[in-house]
């Protein structure tokens, strides 16, 4: 099993929800978070913007499922602009259902 945890524009993040359950990949976490990039924030005037809102998806899945996910997101997020996002993937050891105490997915 892998977690994958993609880092995406706010207006990018509902698309690329909904393109994964359409392709079957309904559990997952949505967290809005702040940060910044390679480009450091963004100045406008005399104003500095350090860091950017962005939508942090969190799932995990079987390893082979990872690359059609990683494709959705990257057709569906993709701008072409700094800020497009990342997408981050581990190795799960475990999973336990804290409900039922089964383990796995």
């Amino acid at each position: 099993m892998k977690m994958l945890r993609a880092i995406l524009r706010p207006e990018a993040a509902d698309e690329v929800t909904e393109s994964l359950a359409q392709a079957g990949y309904f559990s997952l976490t949505k967290i809005n978070v702040f940060g910044r990039g390679k480009q450091k924030g963004m100045t406008i005037g005399t104003a500095h913007y350090d860091e950017f809102p962005k939508v942090m998806i969190m799932m995990v899945a079987e390893d082979e499922s990872m690359e059609e996910i990683i494709k959705i997101i990257k057709y569906k997020a993709y701008t072409g602009n700094y800020g497009d996002g990342k997408i981050f993937i581990s190795s799960v050891d475990s999973v336990l259902t804290v409900r039922t105490g089964e383990n796995g997915l």
